[in-house]
């Protein structure tokens, strides 16, 4: 039985801190897996703060290959999709993610994990995060509305036992800059239409109604008549100057998460998510979240 990362289920937590490094060419991959291992927060969580750490997947594949499953590959081409729209690929090395419920204790973490992969690593982006409206994005519509429950989630994010990187699981990151003004501009009935739901109560649209560029369509991959869900973890990020969501989805496979780009981009059938035209999306990595007993092989042993 292997043990996930708990951070990836810790609902409910107010602030964020997510990191992406970049590897010194010169560094072997398996010393800033060593930094990382050593830090207390992926096996444990302690003071109020969770920290969920990913690595790029060649890289892990590298340092730990039958830790990998086979078929996760980096994001390394953009996604394409009908006019003109772009999904960016910004691959990093390493991704951190600290959350609590005070940013001074979210702040400290993130610090700590900066300094274990000094002159190992250069950080290349990093974005904090907060709670809006309690379940809300800067949209104003809840987020999450189809995660499974906790209960169902593990079954949905990891991958099961007796498979390589059992207890890991595969997370998409990337940055979304909200175009807010031509949002707010539209009426309620038609920010329904585009999300595919209710703005007060999340209650999800017919098609009909809603039309098939809604997100909430767009975003629901179906096969051989099964839903395949993912583990959305989403933040708001933002000041008055620039607001967007960081969108955090975890899977067992990679292959429903680059579908739903896909389908989002237009890039399978020709349909756009009508979202895409308020939104912008900036950054995208793959990232593998090992197990804790797939990181614990890296820690010093008075760590353990």
């Amino acid at each position: 039985m292997h043990v996930a990362q708990s951070g990836i289920f810790a609902l409910g937590t107010g602030s964020h801190s997510l990191l992406e490094f970049d590897l010194h060419a010169s560094v072997d991959p398996v010393v800033p897996v060593r930094a990382i291992a050593n830090l207390r927060e992926p096996r444990m969580t302690t003071g109020g703060v969770n920290l969920v750490v990913g690595f790029r997947p060649s890289i892990w594949r590298r340092v730990s290959p039958q830790e990998m499953p086979q078929a996760v590959e980096d994001f390394e081409q953009d996604v394409r999709g009908i006019e003109g729209f772009t999904m960016p690929a910004t691959q990093h090395d390493l991704w951190v993610w600290a959350a609590g419920h005070a940013y001074d204790k979210v702040f400290d973490v993130a610090k700590e994990a900066k300094q274990a992969l000094a002159g190992l690593a250069t950080l290349a982006l990093n974005v904090d995060g907060w709670t809006y409206r309690v379940d809300r994005d800067l949209t104003g519509f809840i987020d999450g509305t189809k995660n499974p429950s906790l209960l169902q989630a593990p079954e949905v994010v990891l991958v099961p036992d007796g498979s390589p990187g059992a207890g890991g699981s595969v997370v998409l990151v990337q940055k979304w800059l909200h175009h807010t003004a031509a949002w707010e501009a539209l009426p309620v009935e038609a920010q329904e239409k585009v999300f595919g739901r209710t703005k007060e109560k999340s209650i999800e649209l017919p098609e009909t109604v809603s039309g098939p560029t809604a997100h909430v369509p767009r975003t629901t991959i179906e096969e051989g008549g099964v839903e395949r869900h993912i583990f959305r973890r989403n933040t708001p990020f933002g000041n008055a100057a620039e607001q967007g969501t960081m969108f955090i989805g975890f899977s067992c496979d990679q292959h429903r998460l680059a579908r739903m780009l896909k389908r989002m981009a237009g890039a399978e059938d020709g349909i756009r998510d009508a979202l895409t035209r308020y939104t912008t999306p900036v950054s995208g990595a793959y990232y593998f979240v090992p197990s804790v007993e797939a990181l614990r092989q890296f820690a010093a042993p008075d760590d353990e």
